[in-house]
């Protein structure tokens, strides 16, 4: 009996425990993160989101990514793009606020997602490219055959698959018309509202959403968590920007320029030195030319050499253009919607003309006629105007300079004789300096 018996239990399970496997699945799910993606998603935005699916996935909630983007940068888009695809929990897309955009691999992730949304306003498409780094298209044909597969199997196929892949950037109604987004909403709680009861395909089976925001007490709540970058992922999502890497790159030795020309090492230095590594981070992550990066290098050290030895000459005018071509030809293989204005390129030729030429060879002429006079006051006598402790005003031959004690505290009113010159500060001594008590008691001894 037991043997008869084993064949229909063994039936029954196949066909019960998937049902069961379904409706675990298809319970609604009330809990959503709301991941933010803005601008081009380098490796650090890469690993946030791919770890906000994963926790996503840990507490049972679905993502919405609310993305602005051009694609990635220096990061395998199809990658990324079927990490969402194969998320175990809803991951939907929505393109907003206005002016936002899905391009590139942002328009791959919202073809991968379960559901795609827009705001009113934004712009969807082109596909290509996918990668901003100028790498060639990543799959090209094939990439358009895995997402119309990937529709295909989230019953979000098109019967006008050319549709799917805009060649210019369309609007984001005419991207609910074509089928690349379900969804318009304005908000992220209209989105919400918009999800409510629709069931949407994952890797693990269709899910049932329950978003809708409550409006009435009594009415369920929808838990809803926004995740961001840090700080610090945050800056250097900011740095891996070709843009900002040239901006930081040419301030930071903007002011190492300064610094030569000042007595010792301060501010300047130190900011430019945070600015130049920001810059150097930036590098790795962006792809760049070494020729444009010799050559802006090298125009800056030129006209740095023309500062230092005073005058405006040969060194400033072959700099200057090293600086021109390095900063054209430095990032020239990165797509043009990442490549440095031409707009920001002239200005700061321009202000590379003023600082160097001009502003950091005035102040070093102006600063070498001050040591000069200040060298004259060697030997003088003055007064101390405040105490010096170690430092202070002293007032020397009709001027007030800053002096400091090279034999403790002096009070204020005390003669002093200068001794020397430190860069802008004057050596004093009280005058005449302080009996030495060992000195007397040897004298009274003797």
């Amino acid at each position: 009996m037991a043997r008869r018996l084993f064949p229909v239990a063994l039936l029954a399970m196949t066909v019960v425990v998937p049902g069961l496997a379904v409706a675990q699945t298809s319970e609604p799910m009330s809990a959503v993160m709301v991941v933010k993606v803005d601008g081009s998603i380098d490796r650090t935005v890469d690993g946030y989101l791919r770890g906000a699916i994963a926790n996503a996935e840990a507490d049972d909630a679905a993502v919405v990514v609310q993305l602005d983007s051009a694609g990635t940068l220096d990061v395998d888009p199809v990658a990324l793009a079927q990490r969402i695809h194969d998320a175990t929990v809803p991951v939907i897309v929505w393109v907003g606020p206005a002016p936002a955009k899905a391009q590139g691999a942002g328009l791959l992730l919202m073809l991968a997602a379960s559901a795609g949304a827009v705001a009113p306003g934004v712009g969807v498409g082109p596909l290509a490219p996918l990668d901003l780094a100028g790498r060639e298209d990543v799959g090209g044909l094939s990439v358009r055959t895995l997402v119309t597969t990937w529709l295909e199997e989230r019953g979000r196929g098109s019967a006008d698959v050319p549709a799917l892949f805009p060649q210019e950037p369309i609007p984001g109604q005419d991207a609910v018309d074509r089928g690349i987004a379900t969804f318009a909403a304005t908000s992220i709680t209209g989105l919400l509202d918009e999800l409510d009861g629709q069931t949407v395909e994952t890797a693990a089976g269709p899910v049932t959403l329950r978003t809708r925001v409550a409006t009435e007490e009594g009415q369920p709540t929808v838990n809803v968590r926004f995740v961001d970058l840090g700080p610090i992922d945050r800056t250097l999502h900011a740095a891996a920007s070709p843009t900002w890497i040239y901006v930081l790159l040419v301030l930071g030795l903007a002011a190492f320029a300064f610094e030569l020309t000042q007595p010792g090492f301060g501010f300047a230095g130190f900011g430019g030195l945070g600015m130049v590594a920001l810059g150097a981070y930036g590098l790795t992550v962006v792809p760049f030319s070494w020729v444009g990066l010799v050559l802006l290098l090298a125009g800056i050290g030129a006209m740095t050499a023309d500062v230092l030895v005073r005058k405006l000459g040969a060194f400033t005018a072959v700099g200057l253009a090293g600086f021109v071509a390095g900063s054209v030809l430095v990032f020239s293989g990165v797509a043009d919607q990442i490549d440095v204005s031409p707009w920001l390129i002239g200005g700061s030729t321009l202000a590379a003309l003023l600082y160097w030429g001009f502003g950091l060879t005035v102040a070093v002429q102006s600063r070498d006629r001050l040591t000069s006079t200040q060298q004259g006051l060697v030997g003088l006598v003055g007064e101390t105007r405040g105490e010096l402790t170690p430092e202070g005003p002293v007032f020397v031959k009709g001027t007030l300079w800053r002096g400091r004690s090279t034999d403790g505290p002096i009070a204020a009113g005390t003669r002093v004789r200068v001794r020397g010159v430190d860069g802008l500060i004057l050596r004093v001594q009280a005058d005449p300096p302080p009996a030495d008590p060992a000195a007397g008691t040897s004298s009274g001894t003797s």
